[in-house]
């Protein structure tokens, strides 16, 4: 056959390692998906555990350097120290530009700060990355509204309400805007 066992043997082994490596990505992938899809049914009674489990994995960077970043510029926000909030998150940003939690949090310090326009291009970037993350959504329509941009805003909020249909305000933006956008419905 022309085919050594020996170099065969490699080939095997150096696939089922890959696929090793590879497997905690498609089971992480995998649960995530699973976790979007419940939080997005509607009678979800569980859904603060289901946003809770979702933000703590799109905390993962896939490095304990990139983490540890991302933890210091939430810590030194939290804390009030929005300059060296966005010197940590703004190292991660240039370390991780894939990671879309750091666009995240930067944007977030961004719009703290009244920054909207560096907010807006922040939560650009990680809707790019993750167009589902409805914390960057919900962050566009807040500014959109705060900007006087209602029709925006509430296409935005029903952007977030289609994946995230539990947070009161969420209906309340809602309910609020599609009276002044659209007008009263008989």
């Amino acid at each position: 056959m022309g085919i050594k066992t020996s170099s065969l043997n490699r080939s095997v082994t150096a696939f089922l390692a890959a696929m090793t490596f590879a497997l905690p990505v498609f089971a992480q992938e995998n649960e995530l998906d699973r976790l979007m899809d419940e939080l997005a049914k509607p009678e979800q009674p569980g859904w603060r555990q289901i946003e809770d489990s979702i933000l703590l994995e799109w905390a993962k960077s896939g490095s304990p350097a990139m983490d540890l970043l991302l933890r210091r510029g939430n810590d030194a926000f939290e804390s009030g120290d929005v300059e060296a909030a966005v010197e940590h998150l703004t190292a991660l940003t240039d370390h991780a530009p894939d990671f879309a939690e750091g666009w995240n949090a930067r944007a977030t310090v961004f719009f703290q700060m009244g920054e909207y326009g560096l907010s807006l291009e922040d939560i650009r970037r990680t809707l790019l990355l993750n167009p589902e993350h409805f914390g960057a959504m919900t962050g566009l329509a807040v500014i959109f509204e705060e900007l006087g941009y209602e029709e925006e805003a509430l296409e935005a909020w029903r952007a977030v309400e289609a994946i995230h249909p539990h947070r009161p305000e969420l209906h309340e933006a809602i309910e609020r805007l599609a009276m002044t956008v659209e007008g009263e419905h008989l």
